[in-house]
């Protein structure tokens, strides 16, 4: 079967309306994209953000009139594109561009389709799923780079924000004894669990919603590394609370910022930690601490 593709470039405050003119014409399915590189990543509870600038693409069938879109919608003609899209396997599209992705000297991620490149190496098994982290992002593959050339039996890790647990099964697998995930989503909880378990490393990971995570006592939340891939906001509002967790001689790791964002980061974690040089990759940047006391 083939398919037509409208594309519309279009503000956030218009969106919705394209969007809803769309479906009322016919579209089978609507989706929505950036259309300027602008970073949206964890939102906090409640938040639904959205880019400034989107493309609004409807998908409909071959045969639908998608003639005058321009009169139809309301929308200049040079907003707009239309083109056929024929019918392939989109399981295997899907697969076809996700790849193994070897990270530092031992440490490879690979979706469960491809055959592991270096079947002697550390090889985390992970397919993309709906909680953020898979390696593909600058700021999970700088943490995972260190963690490769860091990690070698530290007794314990916090992976604060785990989204896929990816930080915290990645330090499992090279050698942290136990670790601990906090995410503030349960979904995000669920695919660590689900994560854990495949890669056979759930017996030495234990996850937390936020609150529960809170309640334990100080001396059970102190950990000899704390990974946190979040965003520079919350890094900064949360600097003493995340000192805290890490005990004394320990390693912080700080993901999740962007360049312009490094330096009031390494200000709010410069009263407890010695701060290490930047690593950067991209727009991103990674910050790592040496807990002082």
């Amino acid at each position: 079967m083939s398919w037509t593709q409208v594309a519309i470039t279009t503000t956030q405050s218009r969106a919705a309306d394209i969007e809803a003119a769309l479906l009322r014409l016919g579209a089978l399915s609507v989706t929505l994209k950036d259309a300027e590189n602008q970073p949206i990543l964890e939102p906090g509870p409640g938040e639904t953000p959205i880019w400034d600038n989107i493309i609004v693409t409807g998908l409909f069938a071959a045969s639908a009139d998608t003639t005058a879109l321009d009169l139809r919608l309301g929308i200049p003609s040079d907003a707009f594109t239309v083109a056929p899209l024929a019918d392939q396997d989109w399981t295997r599209a899907w697969m076809d561009d996700y790849h193994a992705m070897q990270f530092g000297q031992r440490l490879w991620v690979c979706p469960w389709h491809v055959p592991p490149p270096d079947p002697a190496a550390v090889n985390l098994r992970l397919d993309p799923g709906l909680a953020f982290g898979t390696g593909t992002h600058p700021t999970t593959a700088l943490c995972l780079r260190w963690l490769d050339a860091h990690v070698d039996q530290q007794p314990t890790l916090l992976d604060f924000g785990c989204g896929s647990g990816i930080l915290a099964i990645a330090a499992l697998m090279l050698g942290v004894q136990h670790a601990d995930g906090v995410d503030i989503d349960e979904q995000a909880l669920l695919a660590s669990s689900d994560n854990a378990r495949a890669n056979r490393v759930s017996e030495r990971l234990d996850l937390f919603a936020v609150a529960a995570f809170e309640a334990r006592s100080r001396e059970q939340n102190r950990y000899d590394i704390v990974a946190a891939n979040i965003l520079s906001g919350p890094l900064v509002e949360l600097s003493s609370r995340l000192a805290d967790c890490v005990k004394p001689q320990g390693h912080i790791v700080l993901s999740g910022i962007l360049r312009e964002q490094a330096d009031t980061v390494r200000t709010a974690y410069t009263p407890y930690f010695d701060m290490a040089a930047t690593q950067h990759e991209d727009d991103w940047v990674m910050l790592h601490g040496c807990r002082r006391h």
